[in-house]
């Protein structure tokens, strides 16, 4: 873990001044300040999140309650839950600033502590509109701060999803590659694992799922007497009834697998996003009309606000790390900045809102810019 930075005054200064600039933009466009609280319940807020910020969650006991609390790791979860409480079918658009808190892996010299100042848009039903609208007020806070110059990269998890959706798979298959879509590598792995003839259980495992398949796997365990590990009769039994169902399952066909990849593999300006991809889907004789339409909606929508779709960068395997991203996605890198974090990001996140007790997916996206990472670019740069 790196040691915190004590700023100087000229730097702290530097620093509110940008937060200033920015909750003026952010006011001044509509959205409401607030200031969500630093601590939540660990189990509600990383149930959200996934395993890769589960993974560099700051966690600590509550003594009272008895349960895990954790350190905001970012402020989108805790806005959502906020604006929940007031009632999802209404809308709402909210500001705020602040510190967030992530470990990093050993040998990252990134900070465990930083700032985040963004918005949140609520109940929009013009997806569009909305997307528009928060990638163009990022994009303005950054020229307000002087940013340098950057590239800006953006994607669409609403394609991957719908392919996978129509596809022909069995239903279980396809659960698991949506389930892992955040996760590149494991994705990729159970893509190639598909496509290819299972290995043959070891003598043990045959016999459980034998057992299984008969009817048979307590009486099974119960002669196998004290089980070691953590994991109980019932959670051994339906584990191998998902082996069993899924050992029955076809070999993913190598045009399937292809096609995936494919799509995934493209990357290219945005302007050739639509046209590139439905060539891609079509020479797998798959179409996507729906989903290609709302890309090339958001796409006319960002034109129309003035932004070179030649200028901006479309990666269909982007945005694939937080768990909450479910369509558009968006980053801001500084060029001939490798090192260095991004400086803004954000995009959509319709299903959290469900997870969170809405009836059905509401409308949601969001953005925010890390001033000290933009402020330290901006060092490179003098």
């Amino acid at each position: 873990m790196t040691e915190p930075d004590v700023l100087e005054a000229s730097a702290l200064a530097e620093i509110e001044g940008m937060l200033v600039t920015l909750s003026t933009l952010f006011t001044d466009a509509g959205f409401e300040p607030v200031q969500p609280a630093h601590l939540f319940p660990a189990e509600t807020l990383l149930d959200l999140y996934g395993e890769d910020i589960r993974a560099r969650a700051f966690l600590f006991p509550d003594p009272v309650q008895g349960d895990e609390m954790c350190l905001r790791p970012d402020f989108t979860v805790p806005v959502a839950m906020a604006h929940g409480k007031r009632g999802w079918d209404q809308m709402g658009r909210y500001c705020y600033h602040g510190p967030v808190f992530r470990q990093q892996e050993a040998g990252i010299a990134r900070p465990v502590e930083y700032l985040q100042a963004g918005i949140e848009d609520f109940g929009e039903l013009d997806q569009a509109a909305a997307d528009c609208r928060i990638f163009q007020i990022i994009h303005r806070g950054l020229d307000a701060l002087a940013a340098p110059p950057s590239r800006t990269t953006i994607g669409d998890l609403g394609i991957v999803f719908a392919l996978l959706d129509t596809m022909e798979m069995p239903e279980g298959r396809r659960q698991q590659l949506r389930r892992h879509i955040w996760r590149p590598a494991r994705f990729h792995a159970l893509l190639d694992h598909f496509g290819r003839p299972g290995p043959q259980p070891t003598p043990r495992r045959a016999a459980v799922l034998a057992a299984a398949s008969e009817g048979r796997l307590e009486a099974v365990l119960a002669e196998a007497g004290e089980p070691i590990g953590l994991r109980s009769p019932v959670s051994i039994r339906d584990r191998a009834a998902a082996l069993l169902a899924a050992s029955k399952d076809p070999v993913m066909p190598s045009d399937s697998v292809r096609l995936i990849e494919a799509v995934l593999d493209l990357e290219c300006p945005a302007d050739q996003a639509p046209a590139r991809l439905s060539d891609v889907l079509e020479a797998g004789g798959i179409r996507l009309d729906a989903a290609i339409e709302t890309l090339s909606r958001r796409l006319d929508a960002l034109s129309s606000a003035g932004f070179d779709l030649s200028s901006l960068i479309f990666d269909a395997d982007f945005g694939r790390n937080l768990e909450y991203y479910d369509g558009f996605v968006f980053e801001v890198t500084v060029e001939n900045w490798s090192e260095g974090p991004p400086i803004a990001g954000g995009g959509r996140y319709d299903t959290i809102t469900a997870r969170l007790g809405a009836e059905a997916p509401r409308p949601a996206v969001g953005g925010i810019i890390r001033p000290e990472a933009l402020r330290e670019a901006r060092g490179q740069w003098r």
